[in-house]
């Protein structure tokens, strides 16, 4: 398995690409803080072992745990993200609809893939606003996938004020397209294929209703069953009220998934989607009574890649040119035989 292109060689230095990534995560930072109202906040990094507060992801991903000796050896997790501890933060601030919250999450996945965008250590920008409960539409989501968007261009737009010969090129608006229509216009690929094609056509897409299942019978990708809301119709068939920002990575010719997003579930949602998944149990942990009992308001929130969002703009062909983790021998080879160093 190849890692990097043929014939690449990055566009900055390795002491450039530092300075680099400085300037698109505070640039992008402010950009999302001001366009979405969000104020920044502390976050932990690791929660409860059976609180509910960690997110599960696709449900079958360990999380790393330890015991705490000063806390009679009670367990730990290291965060996989903060999907819901971000709803609870909004409740226990008291912050007001229209206004919200973002931090940095850093965390450790030791399941993840370890390949070209994927490494066992995750960092973004997890960010949650309070809406209402009126606003639960496809409207409304659309509407903040569109600023965050807007962040997006602007931040590439600055980089290259900054480094002249990192083109831009993101397109002006990003394509919304639902996961239903994507298998339509694509019957005979997978759901990766699906992504390239979309993402090699529009440059830049928002796919629609992630977690719930297709005409095939199966769901485009995973999604936990009690935070993003994937079983709400929103018409035409059409189910979802989530989705994932994709664009064309013109490095690696490849799709990059950027943010996962979407509106949260209520209490109705959240225990229809338990039950389908079969996962009635949760509504017995810390997290889910308290969202029973009606303590957390109506968000939407999601998460934004930094390291992918880095590897996009500064022009990288490995998300090691821009994070520093663990990689495989055959990796560390392989970027050591074109002159790389990962960090």
């Amino acid at each position: 398995m190849k890692y990097f292109p043929s014939s690449y060689q990055p566009v900055l230095s390795v002491r450039e690409t530092e300075r680099a990534i400085k300037l698109v995560k505070d640039t992008f930072e402010r950009e999302l803080s001001g366009a979405l109202r969000l104020s920044r906040v502390t976050s932990p990094l690791f929660v409860a072992k059976g609180s509910g507060i960690n997110d599960d992801l696709n449900g079958i991903e360990r999380p790393v745990s330890f015991e705490v000796g000063n806390f009679n050896n009670q367990k730990m997790e290291i965060v996989q993200s903060l999907a819901k501890w971000k709803r609870m933060a909004l409740a226990d601030y008291d912050i007001q609809p229209g206004l919200g919250l973002y931090t940095d999450m850093n965390a450790i996945r030791p399941d993840d893939d370890i390949d070209a965008i994927h490494s066992i250590y995750v960092d973004q920008w997890d960010w949650e606003l309070v809406m209402s409960e009126k606003e639960r539409n496809l409207a409304f989501l659309l509407n903040a996938v569109t600023e965050i968007y807007k962040c997006l261009r602007r931040t590439e737009f600055l980089v290259h004020e900054t480094y002249t010969n990192l083109t831009p090129i993101l397109p002006e608006e990003i394509t919304f397209i639902h996961a239903e229509d994507a298998l339509a216009m694509f019957p005979d690929l997978d759901a990766k294929e699906r992504e390239v094609a979309l993402a090699k056509k529009y440059k830049a897409v928002f796919l629609i209703g992630i977690g719930a299942k297709l005409a095939n019978g199966e769901p485009h990708s995973g999604r936990a069953p009690d935070y993003d809301d994937w079983s709400t119709d929103t018409g035409n068939g059409h189910k979802g009220l989530n989705g994932d920002i994709l664009v064309w990575d013109a490095v690696r010719e490849d799709s990059l998934e950027l943010s996962s997003m979407g509106i949260r579930v209520n209490k109705e949602i959240m225990l229809s989607q338990l039950k389908e998944r079969n996962m009635e149990e949760r509504a017995n942990l810390y997290w889910h009574k308290r969202l029973l009992a009606g303590e957390f308001p109506q968000t939407i929130g999601g998460g934004i890649g930094q390291s992918r969002l880095c590897m996009f703009l500064l022009k990288k062909a490995h998300i090691g040119e821009v994070q520093a983790s663990v990689w495989t021998d055959e990796i560390i080879k392989e970027a050591n035989s074109i002159g790389l160093q990962l960090m």
